[in-house]
């Protein structure tokens, strides 16, 4: 009996993959790798205190826009800011969105105005 291929080939764009967010934490950013490794997302952020996150700046690809990869970024460095028990001022204007949509009160309560 043949065995057939995998259905969707190592490196292939990720449709229907899981999203998988990494946190580089040297680097300050969380990304996501697309298409194998060529291309990323990232979301930048910066301390601008000893416990306080600046949520910079969010950037996907135009070629992926629409697909939710933001809001997995998003997700990632908010739940970042619950965990480390930080707080937030939110520069970009796509976290601030996603707030907006989800206002969760672990996110709210950590908040800079």
């Amino acid at each position: 009996m043949a065995h057939s291929p995998p259905a969707v080939p190592p490196g292939a764009p990720e449709q229907g993959c899981p999203i998988r967010v990494e946190h580089d934490r040297r680097r300050r950013q969380f990304t996501v790798r697309l298409n194998g490794c060529h291309d990323r997302a990232v979301l930048l952020y910066e301390y601008v205190g000893k416990r306080i996150v600046d949520l910079q700046h969010t950037e996907v690809p135009d070629a992926y826009r629409g697909r939710g990869i933001a809001k997995h970024l998003a997700k990632a460095a908010l739940d970042f800011v619950v965990e480390e028990d930080l707080r937030a001022h939110v520069t970009c204007w796509y976290i601030q969105k996603f707030v907006k949509e989800n206002p969760l009160p672990q996110y709210l309560e950590r908040l800079q105005p």
